[in-house]
């Protein structure tokens, strides 16, 4: 998916480019609004992700957001400050989600994501595929190679935030509030005995095809097992079926 990034601060954009390519998407990078107005006429883009820091007037990018006609991209909203109003006026306005820097990547990712399901057509099953994998997210049903793999819902919720974004570290604070409601601290053990669990159910006949490691100061991540120089595992792929 090729996504504009109207973000002119290079850290922010760096952050926004390494999450978003890991999980294969193709990032753009445009340092002014008129680059971007005028690109978004005569190239297709998927998505846009506009940092409202980067803006020369805030003014003008909502304008263009509530005068679109014709256009829908899906848009994103960046910004370093927050409030009620500041929402408000983004979404009121055309924006289809806000997000407040910092962030983590795999929250960016999962929004992008939620966005693009919303802007789907209707009555769609989302499916994830990824080397060999396949995670059916509406049926509920993973499977390797076309083989059903049974997993309890926790653990099928914990296996599409894995495969959703390889090679992105998952804080246990992200895993405790998406799946159990509730923080590191008090899902902490549970969190371990359900990656243990996940971590046996990905073995395909003993051998491991994908791994979940462990960074303590960072959470979990899910990274192919490597092959050899002659072969890689490409992104995972989205679709709707």
């Amino acid at each position: 998916m090729n996504i504009a990034c109207y973000i002119r601060n290079s850290n922010v954009y760096d952050q926004v480019k390494n999450a978003l390519v890991r999980v294969g998407y193709l990032p753009t990078q445009f340092d002014s609004e008129t680059t971007l107005l005028r690109t978004l006429k005569r190239k297709t883009f998927e998505f846009v992700i506009i940092d409202l820091s980067s803006a020369e007037s805030e003014d003008s990018i909502f304008s263009w957001l509530s005068l679109r006609s014709g256009d829908p991209i899906p848009t994103l909203i960046l910004s370093s400050g927050r409030s009620a109003d500041m929402v408000a006026h983004a979404l009121d306005n055309g924006a289809d989600d806000f997000l407040q820097r910092p962030f983590e990547a795999v929250e960016l990712v999962a929004r992008v994501n939620a966005v693009m399901r919303r802007c789907a057509p209707k009555n769609n099953r989302r499916v994830i595929e990824y080397a060999g994998f396949q995670l059916q997210r509406d049926a509920a049903k993973f499977s390797y190679l076309g083989s059903p793999i049974s997993l309890t819902p926790r653990e099928f919720s914990m296996a599409w935030l894995f495969f959703s974004s390889p090679g992105v570290y998952i804080s246990r604070e992200t895993l405790g509030s998406v799946i159990w409601s509730t923080d590191s601290e008090i899902a902490g053990r549970t969190i371990e005995q359900h990656v243990y669990k996940l971590r046996k159910k990905l073995q395909i006949d003993n051998r491991n095809i994908v791994i979940i490691r462990t960074a303590y100061s960072q959470g979990y991540r899910l990274d192919p097992v490597d092959a050899g120089q002659d072969q890689t595992i490409p992104p995972p792929s989205y679709r709707e079926a």
